[in-house]
């Protein structure tokens, strides 16, 4: 029994460096054990960019690509945001990116040459988001964006729904300017070529609402 209290009590913070800046972070990042992510993921994908910077943006969880590379944002998913930030007049070299759980979760038995990721649980979520207020903290953003459901519900609360706050602007315990919208991999697993476009075009109309009070 106690031992299964001792390994719920687990987290990021355990893993915390003594000095709080943004290399000592990323680099203790590498040797969390906060949850069995760990042991799925090929290493802990950190969030990159500028910091500070005035404008953040929140994904759920590294894919595949980014697995191997050890960068968020690079796979399929990556591209399409790249592509919506340029459209938006939005330099991403200028933003941070990062995920709220830092280790890539997927199903054991992969489909094809691709690992197809999983949602990651209330207990993955909470031992990870240590890491995530401290990026926070050390980025200041102006701005943060919550980038699908998962994001939304660890910055926002597990009530708030995407589907019905999108693109609103919102305040939060963290930052004044809080935005909810989809995530990119959600329009790339659209149903059809329309209604992906639909989404597409409904996502670049978030980020110029940012744009335009960067």
């Amino acid at each position: 029994m106690k031992a299964v209290q001792q390994e719920a009590k687990r987290s990021a913070l355990d893993y915390f460096p003594s000095r709080i800046n943004y290399p000592a972070l990323k680099t203790a990042s590498k040797d969390c054990r906060g949850c069995d992510l760990y042991k799925l993921g090929t290493q802990t994908v950190f969030g990159e960019g500028k910091v500070p910077s005035q404008l953040m943006f929140v994904g759920e969880v590294p894919g595949d690509y980014e697995d191997l590379e050890g960068h968020p944002f690079v796979g399929p998913a990556g591209k399409l945001f790249d592509r919506a930030l340029e459209e938006a007049g939005i330099d991403r070299t200028k933003t941070y990116v990062t995920n709220v759980v830092k280790h890539f979760k997927w199903h054991p038995a992969p489909r094809g040459k691709r690992r197809i990721h999983e949602k990651p649980n209330a207990t993955e979520i909470r031992a990870c988001t240590p890491w995530l207020v401290a990026e926070i903290k050390l980025v200041d953003p102006e701005i943060l964006v919550c980038l699908g459901a998962t994001a939304a519900q660890a910055l926002l609360g597990k009530d708030f729904r995407v589907t019905k706050q999108r693109g609103e602007w919102l305040a939060s315990e963290h930052v004044e300017r809080t935005m909810a919208t989809m995530h990119p991999s959600a329009i790339l697993r659209a149903p059809d070529p329309e209604m992906r476009e639909r989404q597409y075009r409904d996502f670049v109309g978030d980020l110029v609402k940012i744009a335009r009070v960067l």
